[in-house]
């Protein structure tokens, strides 16, 4: 509301009226690409297929419908996609892949924000506080990322039960179970995964890229004369902002405020910004609702079925 306020309401409205009918496919396309690209980025981060497409695609609408909506930072909705895949795998397998998928669709962003980085070169002046903030940022993300592998792939999970027990938090033994075998998947997964492991990533960097062409429409269709390079560059460093506030629930004002730099720096004013924060805002919205639908009426199967004897 205050970045609205400061904006200039009757801007704002003005740069959304020229959307006018082309706002409701703004919300679907290419929206319903992206989400199948990261659908297929968590179906390769199990060791084999056996969950169903359509399961996954459930199961990661309603997680990040979880994710948007509660201050979980958006850990909660990882549980809710877990809870819904049961079905098919155990818990030994489920979790390690959507710890697994949050990975692989971190590294995928910050390849993208590299990319973003490159272009930006060509668009932002020399010297740039903008680009010189999101090479740091870049800096910040690979740290990041290869932290977070390093504890996947070195069984720290084990160690933090040992440690639960010993403080006693968990009763003696009751972590060797399920938390080794999810240690031993992750290893595998890294060790023995090499082309499922490139495969969910470059299916994420495909969701990332399919960000940059809704971004690119969008500002075509508020009558943005700007190339897709330039709305690639926008919707990375807006992706690079969103890493930073991941523990802000939904992003909100974060996101906001990071987009208005981003196209003001660009000289794009800030009523074209925020009225890109709000149409992106309202695709968040309405895909999210589809998400609390499908948990609502996805199948509650409890029992594990059997891998199947060709795998």
């Amino acid at each position: 509301m205050v970045l609205l306020w400061r904006t200039g309401l009757t801007a704002v409205l003005s740069t959304i009226g020229r959307l006018s009918w082309r706002l409701p496919l703004l919300l679907v396309f290419p929206a319903v690409l992206m989400v199948v690209c990261d659908t297929l980025g968590w179906r390769f981060a199990f060791h084999y297929d056996r969950v169903p497409f359509l399961r996954l695609l459930g199961a990661r609408l309603a997680g990040e419908a979880v994710n948007l909506t509660t201050p979980t930072a958006s850990v909660g909705g990882e549980a809710v996609k877990t809870w819904l895949v049961r079905g098919y795998v155990p818990i030994s397998e489920s979790l390690p892949s959507v710890v697994i998928a949050k990975t692989t669709i971190t590294i995928a962003q910050t390849l993208f924000l590299l990319v973003g980085i490159v272009v930006g070169y060509g668009s932002l002046p020399a010297g740039s506080a903008l680009l010189w903030g999101m090479e740091w940022l870049l800096i910040l993300e690979c740290l990041c990322t290869v932290g977070f592998v390093a504890v996947q792939v070195l069984g720290v999970t084990a160690g933090a039960g040992l440690l639960l027990e010993r403080l006693g938090v968990l009763a003696e033994g009751r972590h060797t179970a399920t938390v080794d075998r999810i240690d031993q998947a992750f290893s595998r997964f890294y060790r023995r995964r090499p082309g499922r492991l490139v495969s969910s990533i470059g299916w994420h960097l495909g969701g990332w890229l399919l960000g940059s062409l809704e971004a690119y429409c969008i500002l075509r269709a508020m009558g943005v004369a700007a190339p897709f390079t330039l709305a690639l560059v926008i919707d990375a460093f807006g992706a690079g902002v969103g890493f930073v506030a991941f523990m802000i629930p939904a992003r909100l004002g974060a996101q906001e405020a990071g987009d208005l730099a981003v196209f003001v720096a660009l000289g794009l004013g800030a009523p074209v910004g925020l009225t890109f924060s709000l149409v992106r805002r309202l695709r968040e919205v309405m895909w999210a609702a589809v998400g609390f639908v499908v948990l609502a009426g996805i199948p509650r199967s409890g029992a594990v079925r059997p891998l199947p004897a060709r795998v």
